[in-house]
């Protein structure tokens, strides 16, 4: 009788993703920008700028990331094709894994990255609810601490990378959640945890 072969199963890819918006939610006001990279991976990164999709912006949301709104207006591609050229990218993730969404916070950014993805999209290349990762949330259940001494700033400081900085700029701080996702997950296998543990 035939031995059955059974294909290996790709790795995830966890896909730390960063946006700057002018508001709270998606629709109202626009995502301005999203960085794109591949936690362990450093050299796989996506980064775009997106034209504004209404007029409504708040100022202190917009004076955070220091973006022009107008200079956006004339010279960013429209979300049509920013989020196409976006999903391109993590489709083309495939041929070495499975593309997970990750995020700091998870629910703001991927508010945001499901919200654009479907409506510009049709459907997210992160799957039908675009869930994933939330940092804080991993580093909740890795350490058992309670949120409030979770936060991203005492990670970085117990994994010995405060020289990362968190610039507001969305491609830069996507490498930077990248590569303190790679080191928790690191440190957790330092401890004799494996990967098939974390399930």
């Amino acid at each position: 009788m035939a031995q059955r072969v059974v294909p290996a199963q790709l790795p995830e890819l966890y896909v730390a993703a960063d946006v700057e918006a002018d508001g709270p939610i998606p629709g109202p006001y626009s995502m301005l920008s999203l960085g794109l990279a591949v936690a362990g991976h450093p050299r796989l990164t996506f980064y775009t700028e997106l034209r504004p999709i209404s007029d409504e912006y708040v100022s202190e949301a917009l004076a955070v990331s220091g973006l022009d709104r107008e200079r956006l207006r004339r010279e960013a591609p429209a979300p049509e094709v920013a989020m196409a050229a976006a999903a391109r990218w993590v489709e083309g993730l495939r041929r070495i894994g499975r593309p997970v969404f990750l995020a700091a916070p998870a629910v703001w950014d991927g508010m945001f990255v499901h919200w654009y993805f479907v409506r510009f999209v049709g459907r997210s290349p992160f799957g039908a609810t675009g869930s994933g990762v939330d940092l804080r949330s991993y580093y909740m259940g890795l350490t058992g601490r309670e949120w409030s001494r979770s936060h991203k700033s005492t990670a970085k400081r117990e994994l010995g990378l405060t020289h990362l900085s968190h610039t507001h700029h969305a491609g830069e701080d996507a490498a930077e959640l990248a590569q303190v996702f790679d080191a928790l997950r690191r440190s957790r296998q330092r401890r004799g945890l494996s990967p098939a543990d974390e399930g």
